[in-house]
């Protein structure tokens, strides 16, 4: 089997905001379930103030959880402090379950940390600019728009996006 692909999965507004106090700020059902069809059976990287504002593990995903304390250790998730080390481990879990994605979900700062080794973004643009407190990190000009859908939801127009990193 071939390495599994690092795919960021994000919901980002047009300012790059993607949260404010630790959680989204819009509820958009449509974005929620594209969230899960894309996880579902994955490894999933995530920070751990990410894994508190989701606060449980959620079904059919194995989360990998980055976290500088220690004494973190909930149940049902497997708790790393380095980033190599989450993104080795979950690696190991996407061969041994046979899929070809690793997905990181998340904060601001893992974005930040694994967007120059990602191959895919799963992008969903909300077309609004809400105030927040995280941003997602801006993308250089290696990434191509790969497919888009745009709709509307309560109000607001929203664009599912797939890019891929130009080589």
């Amino acid at each position: 089997m071939m390495k599994p692909k690092l795919c960021l999965i994000v919901a980002v507004a047009e300012n790059g905001v993607i949260g404010k106090d630790n959680d989204l700020p819009w509820h958009l059902p449509s974005d929620l379930r594209h969230f899960k069809e894309r996880t579902m059976g994955k490894p999933v990287i995530l920070g751990r103030k990410t894994y508190d504002s989701i606060g449980k593990p959620l079904p059919g995903r194995h989360f990998v959880v980055l976290s500088r304390d220690p004494e973190f250790k909930p149940e049902g998730v497997s708790v790393v402090q380095d980033p190599a080390a989450a993104l080795q481990l979950a690696e190991d879990i996407a061969v041994r379950e046979g899929v070809d994605e690793i997905m990181v979900a998340g904060g601001a700062q893992l974005y930040t940390l694994y967007l120059d080794r990602a191959d895919l973004i799963y992008r969903t643009v909300v077309r609004s600019a809400p105030d927040g407190d995280a941003k997602f990190p801006k993308l250089g000009d290696n990434w191509s728009v790969t497919s888009s859908k745009e709709f509307d939801e309560r109000g607001l127009q929203i664009c599912f996006q797939r890019l891929e990193k130009r080589l």
